[in-house]
């Protein structure tokens, strides 16, 4: 059972509604409005936990059973996301150094 061409452009165009509406509530229901700064606080630590919970898992079942491999990549995110950078730097970094990690290990 092949989807036509019309199934899915209507599927993207439904999938493209559904996220843009969640995603645009927020800047109208708030709009004008200042957060307390208790939750400004938490907002700003989602990203870190999130980032969190993707890391901690991938530690316990990295490539091949090697553990410190996988120890060392979290520490490098720990440090580069204490040190104050940005999630998509904690990242980057944290890939720049296993990839360098693994040339020199």
């Amino acid at each position: 059972m092949n989807p036509s061409g019309s199934t899915i452009i209507l599927t993207i165009i439904g999938m493209a509604v559904v996220t843009y509406i969640p995603r645009m509530l927020p800047f109208i229901m708030f709009k004008g409005k200042e957060l307390p700064p208790f939750v400004q606080g938490v907002l700003k630590n989602v990203p870190y936990a999130t980032l969190g919970a993707l890391i901690f898992p991938a530690v316990l079942f990295i490539r091949d059973g090697d553990i410190l491999y996988g120890i060392v990549g979290a520490v490098a995110a720990f440090l580069i996301a204490f040190a104050g950078a940005n999630v998509i730097l904690v990242v980057i970094g944290s890939i720049v150094i296993l990839a360098a990690s693994s040339t020199f290990l």
